[in-house]
């Protein structure tokens, strides 16, 4: 019979797992850099820059600090500024609204749909209305591939067209996702992502990248990475920060691509077996016909999601909850306008998400705790395993 251990937790995320597997390869490629001290702009940079262009099948690809960096220089890049509003999730890291902020404009919080948990672009033509009546002027919307699933961007391109608004991706957990064949990194005006370590592709600390098709868009972020530039930096002069990546994140992050797809065939795996052992009880992620995810994260809904969690804990598991309020009732948020007046699925979800241990290098025995767990607090009753 199944029993839980708390002395071998489940990690949410095993990065030490991925570190035996690469630790040598990345050393190697550090000290290359170490040794050569090209710490800023070195040849890593442009080979990375080139190999993720590829990949995606974007035009280029411009790697910075961070994703907050990444969308900054987006929205910096298209004007965006005071007495501007631009239309973002309620249900996102903060820092998707923060950069808007950032930048003396206003967010205005859009419902999201209540399968893949992305922007809702029903929602659009209210986040125009509701901009409008508070007297800032509609400019774009920043769609965000949640949990590893792209946004609904066969409707999102559409309706933002149609108000004449841009659209920014925020694909940090949707890195390698497709939608209908075209992958995360070419919908929209631009697409910003993170190389946070906890990303499906992370560095060693912060960094980012803009993908774009879009030449204007590109010169005027690589002139505000370069503190030699004139033009560029001084017609957006409240970008003050150079917010380039550092040499050896690329040089980690260059071996860590070499095995990038065989992790998210493995992401595919524990999604699969979780899928197998827990749909016929609670609320499964689901994957839109025509689209493929990362599982950055595999989020569960929940009726009792307190007592899944004191299960979860009982058995030594490692859970998240992205993210407990919407954005639009957190404090510096507080006056920003709402599409429609609510987000009602924002709010259902933020009190139901429970994000479950996922990452390449969970294997079966641990999907086992993570299943028996709460299937023994849905069902009362002991487990065993037998998935396959």
């Amino acid at each position: 019979m199944m029993t839980s251990n708390r002395h071998n937790p489940v990690l949410f995320i095993d990065l030490k797992a991925q570190r035996r597997r690469l630790g040598r390869r990345i050393e190697q490629a550090i000290m290359k850099v170490v040794d050569r001290g090209e710490f800023i702009l070195g040849s890593e940079i442009a080979e990375l820059e080139q190999r993720l262009a590829a990949i995606v099948g974007a035009r280029a690809c411009i790697t910075c600090a961070s994703g907050t960096d990444a969308l900054m220089l987006i929205l910096t890049a298209r004007g965006v500024g005071p007495g501007d509003g631009v239309l973002v999730p309620a249900f996102a890291y903060p820092s998707v609204a923060e950069t808007v902020v950032l930048l003396g404009a206003t967010p205005i919080f859009v419902d999201v749909l209540p399968d893949t948990f992305t922007l809702d672009p029903a929602g659009i033509a209210a986040g125009v209305a509701a901009a409008r009546a508070a007297r800032v002027a509609p400019r774009g919307v920043i769609a965000v591939d949640l949990f590893g699933h792209p946004a609904d961007y066969r409707r999102i391109l559409p309706a933002a067209r149609a108000h004449e608004l841009f659209v920014v991706c925020e694909g940090a957990h949707g890195f390698g996702a497709t939608l209908d064949g075209a992958r995360v990194g070419t919908f929209g005006d631009a697409t910003a992502i993170s190389f946070f370590p906890t990303m499906p592709l992370g560095a060693y600390g912060d960094g980012g990248a803009v993908f774009t098709d879009d030449p204007i868009i590109e010169r005027l972020i690589r002139g505000l990475l370069a503190p030699e530039s004139g033009v560029e930096r001084a017609e957006h002069a409240q970008y003050d920060k150079a917010g380039r990546l550092d040499t050896l994140q690329a040089a980690v992050l260059l071996e860590k691509l070499s095995i990038f797809s065989e992790e998210l065939s493995s992401r595919l795996q524990v999604a699969e077996r979780y899928a197998a052992a827990l749909a016929d009880f609670i609320a499964v992620p689901t994957v839109a016909a025509g689209a493929t995810s990362v599982w950055s994260h595999y989020t569960i809904k929940a009726d009792d999601r307190d007592q899944l969690l004191t299960a979860c804990r009982a058995w030594g598991l490692a859970t998240r909850i992205c993210y407990p309020v919407p954005l639009n009732r957190l404090p510096p948020f507080h006056d920003c306008p709402v599409a429609g007046g609510k987000v009602p699925v924002a709010e259902e979800l933020s009190r139901k998400v429970l994000s479950l241990p996922m990452h390449p290098y969970l294997i079966s025995t641990e999907q086992d705790r993570v299943i028996g767990a709460l299937r023994t607090a849905f069902f009362q009753g002991p487990f065993e395993p037998h998935y396959g």
